[in-house]
């Protein structure tokens, strides 16, 4: 058979074609990130949680449906601002001081914040080509170096303390609403507003790859809503706790309209979205429920760390899943990476991992050995299903946060099997109990001192006896 040399010419154009590599799944856009953060909402109030219905969080819900639930979700921080330092660096925040919260903005030294020697989630996307944005509470130093605009994010609007007034912008002249960095002069209800900001940003830019860090206040003290919100749960007899639903349900509209903006630009299969809550609820404080979880916000029992926590990416991760292993908040910035397609460097130190592989499949073992935990006095740490933990009341004063941990006295719990912890094994598995023990204490030893303290000075309260639970 003859072969003409057009048809020689095209083999050998298909030849070479077939040798050259394939198009990567890194050169199609990279997906947007999304990133909620709930605060002060405890472990049981979500619907999707299933222990309390009182208050329908649809969308919210929505995502553990399309998504993935971690039933043992962690923070780092019991409380607000280390939980948010170690989000941002997916690094431990002991390992660089941020141990505790900044006090009120007319106390706190223009020394103490997020260091900066520490290099952030807007940083590290900044640098990937994405635009990012980030809606709502800062908590992380309010001197100029440690402003949002200086870590990363183009795009600011919130306040950089730990609590705000929900109504009123100009209630806090020293913790100013700002945009960018200038204070504006009204706000309808910093819910809603901190929503509508965010789905602005999706919208201005849709065209390119962004992430979008929402922070809400809610549902954090002040208990304050608007009667549109306050209207749905006249039912609740309860002033307090229907201020709080009010407060919720608020926070899952907001929610809605930044998930509804994905889908009117069909971006859901184009968006990693993380929904969790920076502590457990306060329950004394703002009436959240942690459910079946011992303690609350400020405790190192599981109803201070384990926390509401899920995940969704339309088309790349299992939807409507249930997943008990242990995860924690320092995962989300690895995982966010890992996602858009950016190599995770030894150099940046990580504590947290790459979830995707564990879950899609790929990896069926535990993606942590260990969760490590120290805040003041209090300590924990959690290997498989045993738990070691030393806290403290957070009601007893400065006592709660300052001091310094030792695992003396330190307790035991199977959490497979007392949840509540109610059963201290500590006498009855002294080998088990050493071994974690043994555990803390090394991974102790690689953390630093508190760059600062939060006791009864710092916040305001010295010479007023007891300090009461924490608020911020």
């Amino acid at each position: 058979m003859k072969i003409s040399a057009v048809s020689t010419g095209l083999l050998a154009l298909v030849l070479m074609t077939s040798l050259l590599p394939a198009p990567s799944v890194a050169a199609a856009r990279p997906p947007n990130i999304l990133i909620i953060v709930g605060d002060d909402m405890g472990y049981g109030e979500l619907g999707c949680q299933g222990f309390t219905q009182q208050i329908p969080t649809p969308n919210i819900d929505k995502i553990a449906a399309q998504g993935i639930r971690f039933t043992s979700g962690y923070v780092t921080g019991p409380y607000c601002s280390p939980t948010r330092a170690g989000l941002m660096t997916g690094r431990y925040q002991q390992r660089f001081g941020h141990e505790l919260n900044p006090g009120p903005a007319h106390l706190t030294p223009p020394t103490v914040g997020l260091p900066i020697t520490e290099e952030t989630m807007g940083d590290r996307f900044k640098a990937a080509g994405y635009a990012t944005g980030w809606f709502g509470k800062s908590h992380l130093g309010y001197a100029p170096q440690f402003h949002p605009l200086r870590r990363g994010f183009d795009e600011y609007f919130g306040f950089l303390g730990g609590m705000h007034d929900y109504l009123d912008a100009a209630s806090d002249l020293a913790n100013p609403i700002q945009r960018g960095t200038t204070p504006i002069a009204n706000i309808d209800y910093t819910t809603d507003a901190f929503g509508r900001e965010a789905a602005s940003f999706i919208e201005r830019h849709r065209e390119q790859p962004w992430l979008c860090y929402l922070a809400f206040n809610a549902v954090h003290a002040p208990l304050q809503a608007t009667a549109k919100y306050l209207e749905r749960f006249q039912h609740i007899a309860d002033p307090k706790r229907r201020t709080y639903a009010a407060m919720q349900s608020a926070m899952d509209d907001a929610v809605g309209v930044v998930l509804a903006k994905i889908r009117e630009r069909g971006l859901e299969e184009d968006t990693l979205i993380v929904f969790f809550s920076d502590n457990g609820g306060p329950t004394g404080g703002n009436t959240s429920s942690n459910g079946p979880l011992r303690g609350f916000k400020s405790q190192t029992w599981e109803g201070g760390i384990r926390i509401a926590y899920m995940m969704q990416w339309k088309g790349h991760l299992p939807a409507g899943q249930v997943d008990d292993r242990p995860v924690v908040q320092l995962d989300i910035l690895p995982t966010a990476l890992a996602a858009a397609g950016v190599a995770l460097k030894p150099e940046w130190k990580f504590d947290g991992v790459n979830l995707l592989p564990y879950l899609t499949g790929q990896n069926k073992q535990a993606p942590h050995d260990v969760l490590y935990w120290r805040f003041g006095p209090q300590l924990a740490l959690r290997q498989g299903d045993w738990k070691l933990v030393k806290a403290r009341s957070a009601g007893s004063g400065d006592y709660a946060r300052t001091g310094k941990a030792t695992v003396d006295g330190a307790q035991l719990y199977n959490l497979r099997e007392d949840l509540g912890e109610k059963n201290n094994l500590a006498a009855s598995h002294p080998q088990k109990l050493q071994e974690l023990v043994l555990a803390w204490e090394k991974l102790n030893a690689e953390m630093i001192d508190p760059l600062w303290r939060d006791g009864s000075a710092e916040r305001g309260t010295a010479g007023k006896g007891a300090a009461k639970p924490l608020t911020e």
